[in-house]
């Protein structure tokens, strides 16, 4: 959805009804109507469900997501994103991350995943993609 959607984020999700256990979790960790990425998928392991289930209870909460791991968005109003394109992509990286497109992108989990294969940080595949000019698709919580 977008910005000017802005409180609005349950209507993506007609008859969902929310979690009781996720929606006390949510509320511990956000702060100010936001919740960090990290905190959504540390409550998903420990309610042992899918990040996307956390997502949308966090939508029928109407709370926001902040600080997405790839350095996608909810850093700030002037630095939406902090992910910058990557002055080098080295051609094991360019191979594989062309090796896990899904089209002409790449989703959240692929991006995740190949992080973790190659020991790199979440930050510099997504900054890899960037100077790629490969868009990173399906956020795990479900906010793109």
């Amino acid at each position: 959805m977008a910005h000017e959607d802005a409180g609005h984020y349950a209507a993506k999700h007609p008859g969902a009804e929310i979690d009781r256990a996720i929606a006390d979790a949510i509320a511990g960790k956000e702060k100010e109507g936001r919740i960090t990425c990290v905190a959504a998928h540390a409550i998903a392991r420990k309610q042992a469900c899918s990040p996307q289930v956390v997502g949308v209870n966090i939508d029928l909460l109407e709370k926001r997501i902040r600080r997405c791991q790839l350095g996608l968005f909810g850093y700030d109003r002037k630095r939406k994103k902090v992910v910058k394109p990557a002055a080098m992509v080295t051609k094991p990286l360019k191979t594989a991350i062309r090796k896990a497109m899904d089209g002409d992108r790449i989703t959240c989990l692929a991006a995740w995943d190949l992080a973790k294969k190659m020991s790199l940080t979440r930050l510099e595949v997504s900054s890899a993609c960037e100077a790629m000019n490969v868009k990173i698709s399906k956020c795990q919580l479900g906010a793109f």
